[in-house]
């Protein structure tokens, strides 16, 4: 056994490998086990790789429209080939970055596959065939997610995929089912649908993005629609079978008509379940609830010495909400008594077309709460830069209460949201009222200036709308 370790980190993805950092700046000798790639999902199979591939299908879509802007493009094509190449070297450049950082914070890295002996202790399968066992006065597990499916249908990543196949495609299928239309479901139908496939996105819930606001759904949905992508709301899937070289899907509608539709590809987007089994979590005393690891404010365990951050937990799903429970939960093991996470202000993030950005509360939730509250939308139609840019679709809608003024939450959709919403996070958190939010001036034109302008009419002085 080597010489104990302050913290044993289990999972190198976006929350172990920044909680790794993090400790070692407190002064704590930190150990990060990963049995696959620095990064985790979010760096290799998720986030990125899927914004990269996004990205190679926005320039695609303003090369078709560029005649609008003055610019004649003769001869444009698509070549899948070089997306998929530049999405590996983003990728690849991301985690060359991340292991260079842990290197510089003499975060220590073993590969294997751990185990939980003890409340502080696990065992580790090294990629060498070797087993090591390690002592550490802490523990956190950051072991993520993996993709889920339906009962009784297997994602085999040839005609049934899951987004780590979709990723990997070899071409642009002709056809695509896509079963569930949460963000991965919506984005990869954007990117598809972009790129050339036929598009038919299930979603059993009444609303896509049924975690969004209602208003943004429906202006979301109106907007795929118009791109083309056949979208069924309250669709409930009945079967799915193979079809020649390709899938059928059977499904009944909202209005209860049965339907089927044969695609060349079906992909699987109906959520991710925590990968928690196999951990010995039993073995060190650590509770769980449907393969979730319940934990405090400070990302504590029923065990005191053990620690769960990321999808493993039962909070947000999100890579940018591990980052920031994995800082609390190593500050809280060094004694610094960090403020547990608001999850109300974490920001959720959809890069379908249009993005689709919001923090606090929706109209809904501020109700259901008790709020007496008021809402203002500011069109971006009525935006000099979206007009500018060619893209007016979409808005920006606050929630204020009426008692206090007090902002309680902020939809966007539209161009630039997913970056527009980081103001709104801050405002949240340093608990803006809306005039003071009208307050803060925006350059002149820029997308920012329909966040101000909904403020201005939340505030009850409308200024261009």
């Amino acid at each position: 056994m080597t010489e104990p370790y302050d913290v044993a980190i289990i999972g190198a993805g976006p929350g172990g490998y920044v909680a790794a950092i993090r400790a070692s700046q407190l002064g704590m000798k930190a150990l990060l086990v990963e049995k696959d790639l620095v990064g985790g999902t979010c760096l290799n199979r998720g986030c990125i790789p899927t914004k990269a591939l996004l990205r190679s299908a926005e320039v695609w879509n303003l090369a078709q429209a560029a005649a609008e802007y003055g610019v004649q493009v003769g001869g444009a094509t698509l070549d899948w080939a070089q997306a998929q190449k530049r999405k590996d070297q983003v990728v690849s450049r991301l985690r060359k970055g991340v292991e260079s950082l842990l290197k510089k914070n003499q975060v220590a890295l073993l590969q294997g596959t751990a185990t939980l002996d003890s409340p502080t202790s696990l065992k580790v399968q090294k990629a060498d065939g070797g087993t090591e066992t390690v002592s550490a006065r802490h523990i956190l597990i950051a072991t993520g997610a993996r993709a889920k499916s339906l009962p009784g249908v297997t994602i085999d990543e040839q005609r049934v995929l899951s987004s780590t196949g979709a990723l990997q495609l070899d071409h642009i299928p002709s056809s695509l089912v896509v079963i569930g239309a949460g963000a991965v479901g919506v984005e990869f139908a954007c990117l598809f649908q972009t790129l050339g496939s036929k598009v038919t996105l299930l979603e059993a819930l009444p609303q896509v993005l049924p975690a969004e606001d209602t208003e943004v759904a429906e202006e979301l949905t109106k907007s795929l629609k118009r791109q083309r992508i056949r979208v069924e709301a309250g669709a409930r899937v009945e079967k799915v079978e193979a079809d020649g070289e390709g899938v059928r899907v059977a499904f009944t509608t909202s209005a209860g008509q049965k339907e089927t539709v044969s695609a060349e590809k079906l992909l699987m987007a109906v959520g991710r379940a925590p990968a928690t089994d196999g951990l010995g979590l039993e073995a060190a005393g650590v509770k769980t609830d449907r393969g979730f690891i319940p934990v405090n404010g400070h990302m504590q365990t029923n065990v005191p010495s053990v620690y769960a951050i990321g999808d493993c937990v039962p909070t947000l799903q999100l890579a940018h909400v591990a980052s920031a429970e994995g800082i609390v939960a190593v500050e809280h093991m060094a004694g610094r008594n960090p403020r547990p996470l608001n999850y109300d202000h974490m920001p959720r993030a959809v890069y379908s077309r249009p993005e689709v950005a919001s923090a606090g509360l929706t109209e809904v939730q501020a109700r259901e709460r008790g709020h007496a509250v008021r809402t203002v939308r500011f069109p971006f139609m009525a935006c000099s830069k979206a007009v500018i840019l060619g893209e007016r679709e979409g808005f920006v809608k606050l929630v204020v209460s009426e008692t206090h003024d007090a902002l309680l939450g902020v939809q966007i959709i539209g161009p630039g949201a997913t970056e527009l919403i980081g103001e709104a996070v801050l405002a949240l958190r340093l608990e803006f009222t809306a005039e003071e939010f009208s307050r803060a001036v925006r350059p002149h034109p820029t997308l920012s200036e329909a966040v101000m302008e909904a403020a201005h009419a939340a505030a009850g002085m409308p200024i261009h709308f």
